[in-house]
């Protein structure tokens, strides 16, 4: 009997240590979905900044481009002012699968260049697995 006497008081004394933590605001909840709860002002930090800079400055300069301490944010120029290769950097480039499906005689060099690139990364991949079983 003096063994759940025992376990009685520390249940007690677990339920006071967690009230006092609660009251003091060290305890922890957690919402449905793992997201902890917010205090009174977390609603505030939530809301969309509103930006300081006019549509105008936004639609003509790249902001946030200058790195230098005494210099401006680039101007945006018209696109005739880029060089041609500026809009091809984004294009799909073909994969390895793709370009040994062809005939390397008749790649394109840029394809060509990528193809040895990849294959040697390929093959460099292989040799390594295959040392690390041994």
């Amino acid at each position: 009997m003096h063994h759940e006497s025992d376990m009685a008081l520390n249940s007690i004394k677990s339920l006071r240590n967690l009230s006092v933590a609660k009251a003091l605001g060290s305890y922890r909840t957690f919402a449905v979905g793992g997201k902890a709860k917010k205090g009174k002002g977390g609603a505030a930090s939530d809301a969309p900044k509103q930006s300081t800079l006019s549509k105008e400055v936004k639609s003509t300069t790249v902001v946030g481009a200058n790195i230098l301490k005494d210099g401006t944010d680039p101007k945006i120029l018209p696109d005739s002012e880029y060089p041609e290769w500026l809009w091809r950097l984004l294009d799909k480039k073909p994969a390895l699968s793709e370009l040994r499906r062809k005939k390397i005689e008749t790649l394109p060099y840029e394809d060509l260049k990528r193809f040895v690139k990849l294959d040697n990364r390929a093959r460099i991949k292989e040799n390594n697995t295959t040392r690390a079983k041994n």
